[in-house]
């Protein structure tokens, strides 16, 4: 490129971090040494800031002048070769009123030859600046920049890590520069490699060398006495004691040869015992800058998905057939069978309210990702007009709110390890399901602005409550234990024709997984009452109390509450409410109830309470 006639300009095309500016300063150290074609062995490369030229031109000309007076010595100079980073600042570069910027003024001497230049820009700003210019554009031959494969930047870290063991005074085990590679692949996914490989392992040295506390409070104490000899110094020079200001000047000397001294013993000490930095310094940058909790990054993920029905379980009662297919296509994805662009998995939850859709898409999250804030969630009821459908993805330019970006892309910019949860998607418009076919078979969308957001960490969580009277009808009926499989079968297949006729079927067909909920039992009942006076009693150990229901009180609470069974579980929680929360806490703030274990149980067909074997007075509710 460098060596044609004319038009020997080029300009590196790339996403931020992807190493445009090290490709020219390696040309630079390779002409250095002599490793070019001859050629290039009298090149010399310089570096231009635009902003240099710009700054302090206040009239007229000054600006133009002073780029004239570079270009007349770039070309009586013709080997030198000038390298302009973001190259796009050119355009509009000291223009004003009436006369040309930077780019209108290289463009004669760039088309001649009489410049070498290479440029640098980002794929957006080559878009938005130069490719409208197309007379400039011309002038330059484009060559794009890729991002390094996770070897290619392996080796890069492998070669650069000397220099941030020198800063750092610390030590780097090869398996802590491997982590940086994979795992910011992993869970950096809005950044690109080898930059944000190369900024995990400065930071993690950064925090190896500050473990050593005696050399931070030693440190601490010297700044502090700095401090306040400046101080003293400067409230005797305003009060023209200058004996006394001589003093503190001469204490702030001796104060800062201190420090330089420690700095110095710090250096000594660990050039012969350097902090080392593991994998485990790698995985807590990692954790704090993404927010996955450090346990799901070291855990021994394999273990953890060979028993993900048992833990799911500990939170969602029954749902057995439900859970199992979710674990084994969560298991297919991560077991490398899914294509590597689309999400880890996409869902859709049926069945009746109340019998754990959203329940299971919250510990799925807490399961997979440590925190039930990984749930994100959204009404499909909000989306039921055309026009509201541009929320999730930000509106087009030209109307308000275009810079401010899209609910769903913005959340899973921020948060790129999450499940989305999509609740009662049969409410949302048609047009929303369009938008969901390009997220589940390329795993991206594209935003507002412009910005492609990646979903390939995300599950995608559909709950729906299509088809849930043949499920309730069935759960109403019963079925003896023999004919149970025949008749689910049935019922799921009931559901599954409501559902055809519901969506199209290239979204039906782009969904991993059509999940259908049972109806609860009244033994499924009988474990979430359990559960709930557990969470009821793990809020009551401040106070050493703790409740415990009799199998009569359960058996008649749900009998009283949940008789009609297309409510599902929803209403234990309001009977909790009223029969045990409300009566317990007017007994806590009357002060009669210190410690101990209440017991709620039934007598004469009334819920009653007592505590340490007595009953409580007053303490009856129908």
């Amino acid at each position: 490129m460098l060596c044609r006639r004319s038009k020997n300009n080029a300009v590196l095309i790339g996403e931020p971090g992807v190493g445009k500016t090290a490709i020219v300063e390696g040309l630079a150290q390779r002409v250095a040494c002599g490793d070019v074609p001859h050629f290039l062995a009298d090149k010399r490369l310089l570096a231009l800031d635009i902003s240099l030229i710009v700054a302090g031109t206040k009239y007229r000309g000054q600006f133009e002048e002073r780029l004239k007076a570079i270009m007349k010595e770039l070309t009586e100079n013709p080997n030198i070769i000038v390298f302009i980073d973001e190259l796009h600042t050119l355009v509009g570069a000291g223009s004003a009123e009436g006369s040309l910027d930077a780019a209108n003024i290289l463009k004669p001497a760039l088309s001649r030859g009489e410049i070498r230049c290479i440029g640098a820009t980002t794929p957006s700003d080559f878009r938005k600046y130069i490719e409208k210019d197309r007379s400039l554009e011309r002038r330059f031959q484009a060559i794009k920049v890729e991002p390094p494969s996770e070897t290619e930047s392996l080796e890069i870290l492998s070669g650069i890590k000397e220099r941030y063991e020198s800063f750092h005074h610390v030590v780097y085990a090869n398996e802590a520069i491997e982590a940086a590679v994979y795992q910011s692949s992993r869970y950096i996914t809005d950044r690109f490699l080898p930059d944000k490989a190369i900024d995990l392992v400065d930071e993690a040295g950064a925090r190896a060398k500050l473990r050593d506390a005696g050399y931070r409070e030693e440190f601490g104490e010297v700044n502090k006495s700095i401090r306040v000899a400046v101080e003293q110094m400067e409230n005797a020079t305003a009060q023209k004691d200058y004996e006394r200001a001589q003093f503190f000047r001469e204490q702030e000397v001796v104060a800062r040869e201190n420090l330089q001294f420690i700095r110095e013993k710090f250096d000594v000490k660990n050039d012969g015992n350097k902090a080392a930095v593991s994998k485990e310094d790698i995985d807590e940058v990692v954790s704090k800058w993404t927010g996955v909790p450090l346990a799901s990054i070291n855990q021994d993920e394999s273990t953890k998905l060979l028993n993900m029905e048992e833990g799911l379980h500990k939170r969602v009662i029954s749902q057995q057939l439900a859970i199992s297919a979710l674990s084994r296509a969560i298991r297919r994805s991560r077991a490398g069978l899914k294509a590597p662009d689309r999400p880890v998995g996409s869902f859709v939850f049926l069945g009746p309210t109340g019998v754990g859709k959203t329940e299971l898409a919250r510990a799925l999250a807490n399961f997979l990702f440590g925190s039930d804030t990984s749930l994100v969630r959204f009404d499909m009821s909000e989306y039921m007009e055309k026009h509201s459908v541009s929320k999730l993805i930000g509106s087009p330019p030209g109307y308000v709110g275009h810079e401010e970006g899209g609910q769903l892309t913005e959340k899973i910019k921020r948060h790129p390890y999450s499940v989305v949860l999509l609740d009662e998607i049969e409410k949302a418009h048609p047009d929303l399901f369009n938008i969901l076919l390009q997220v589940f078979e390329d795993g991206h969308l594209t935003d507002g602005l412009g910005n492609k957001v990646n979903f390939k960490n995300t599950i995608i969580i559909m709950t729906s409550n299509i088809g849930a009277r043949y499920i309730q009808k069935k759960a109403s009926v019963g079925f003896q234990s023999s004919e149970a499989s025949e008749i689910q079968r049935s019922v799921s297949e009931m559901v599954l024709g409501e559902v055809k006729r519901t969506f199209n079927p290239e979204f039906i067909n782009r969904v991993d997984e059509i999940i259908v909920f049972e109806a609860l039992t009244d033994e499924d009942l009988r474990k979430i009452m359990a559960m709930l006076i557990e969470q009821l009693n793990e809020n009551l150990l401040d106070r050493a109390l703790s409740i415990r229901l009799t199998p009569e009180v359960v058996d008649w609470i749900i009998e009283a509450t949940c008789r009609d069974r297309s409510y599902g579980a929803r209403p234990l929680r309001r009977a909790i409410q009223r029969y045990v929360e409300d009566p317990l806490s007017e007994e806590l703030i009357r002060g009669r109830l210190k410690s101990g274990e209440v017991e709620v149980y039934l007598e004469a067909g009334v819920v009653s309470y007592r505590a340490a074997g007595r009953e409580l007075e007053g303490s009856r509710l129908a």
